[in-house]
C-alpha cells in the first residue's frame, strides 16, 4: 500500500514534468493533483478539494512527498476515503489486528529501552520489505523521540534513494518535531535486490557501481553532518568499515565544530573488523560501538 502511495506520487510527478528531480524538490501543483484524483473517482471533486487546503497542507499551493504520505495517515480523516479500492486496499481484520500487536511489542521494547537508558536501532532489509519497516519506525520515533533520538533508524547508501529517503526522514522529524536519530550503512542485500527485480522487470534499486555508493554514502552523511552542527538534539551513527569514509566524518566534524564530546556522531563496525581504526577513534574519544553478532 505504502509503496504504490508513493509510486502515484512520482507518477503525477513525472505527468507535471518533474521526473528525476529529489524528493524533496518535488512538489505538485494542487490543481493538477485534484483533477488527477478526481479522474479516479474514489470522491467528488467537493469532498477532493477540501483535502488540499491551507489547513492540511500549509500555504505553499503545492504538495510534496511529506504531505502526500500525510493523507494516508491512520490518524486523519482522508485516509478513510483513500485506502480502498480502485486505488489502495484496506487491510483485513486480522491484519489489522496483528498490526496492533506488531506496535505493542515494539512499544514494550522502546519503554524497556526508555528505563535503561540505551538506544534502539531498527536495521534494515530488502526494498520490498523497507516500507513498512520505515513506516513502523517512524511511527516509534514519533512516540518516542520528544527529548533526544531514542529510537534510530538506519539508511542503506547503496539504493539510489538513499539520499531521498535521508532528507525526506529528516525534514519529517523536523516539521512533526521529533528527534532524527540514523544509522548510515552501505547495505548487504546486492545480489537478491538484484535477482529480485530482473524477475520482476522493475528498475534495480542498487547504485551500478562501488564508486557511485560511495559517493551516495559521502553525500548522504555530509547532509547529516549539516543538520546535526544546526541541531543539537540530531544524533547519527556512522556505520561504515571503510578508511575513507571515516577520514570524510572526521574532516566535516572539524570544520563544522562537530566536538565527539557532543556525543552526536557516533562509529560503529562489526566485532574483529577494521580495529586499525577503532583504537585510534576511541583513544582519540570518540564514541565508538562494536556490533557482537
Amino acid at each position: 500500500m505504502l509503496t504504490k502511495w508513493r509510486c502515484f506520487f512520482h507518477q503525477m510527478a513525472t505527468e507535471q514534468g518533474q521526473a528525476g528531480l529529489a524528493a524533496m524538490d518535488t512538489k505538485l501543483g494542487v490543481a493538477v493533483l485534484q483533477e488527477s484524483v478526481a479522474k479516479i473517482g474514489i470522491a467528488s471533486r467537493a469532498e477532493i478539494e477540501d483535502w488540499f487546503i491551507a489547513e492540511t497542507l500549509g500555504v505553499s499551493g503545492t504538495v510534496d512527498l511529506l504531505d502526500w504520505s500525510s493523507l494516508i495517515d491512520s490518524r486523519t480523516k482522508l485516509s478513510k476515503h483513500l485506502v480502498r479500492e480502485p486505488l489502495l486496499s484496506q487491510f483485513t481484520e486480522e491484519e489489522e489486528l496483528q498490526m496492533k500487536r506488531m506496535l505493542q511489542r515494539m512499544d514494550v521494547l522502546a519503554k524497556k529501552a526508555t528505563e535503561l537508558g540505551v538506544q534502539l536501532m531498527v536495521d534494515t532489509e530488502q526494498t520490498y520489505f523497507q516500507p513498512a519497516i520505515s513506516c513502523l519506525t517512524l511511527e516509534m520515533q514519533r512516540r518516542f523521540n520528544v527529548e533526544r533520538p531514542l529510537i534510530f533508524s538506519m539508511h542503506q547508501c547503496y539504493l539510489k534513494d538513499a539520499y531521498d529517503n535521508v532528507t525526506l526522514d529528516m525534514e519529517l522529524a523536523c516539521c512533526k518535531g521529533w528527534c532524527f536519530g540514523s544509522k548510515l550503512v552501505w547495505g548487504t542485500y546486492t545480489a537478491r535486490e538484484q535477482v529480485r527485480a530482473a524477475e520482476i522487470s522493475y528498475k534495480d534499486p542498487i547504485n551500478p557501481t562501488y564508486e557511485a555508493t560511495n559517493a551516495m554514502y559521502h553525500r548522504c552523511l555530509d547532509h547529516v553532518l549539516e543538520e546535526l552542527k544546526h541541531n543539537a538534539k540530531a544524533k547519527v551513527m556512522v556505520a561504515t568499515h571503510k578508511e575513507d569514509s571515516v577520514r570524510f566524518t572526521l574532516r566535516r566534524m572539524e570544520e563544522l565544530c562537530l566536538h565527539p564530546a557532543g556525543h552526536q556522531v557516533y562509529f560503529g563496525q562489526l566485532l574483529g573488523i577494521c580495529d586499525q581504526i577503532n583504537f585510534l577513534l576511541g583513544q582519540a574519544g570518540y564514541p565508538l560501538y562494536k556490533y557482537v553478532p
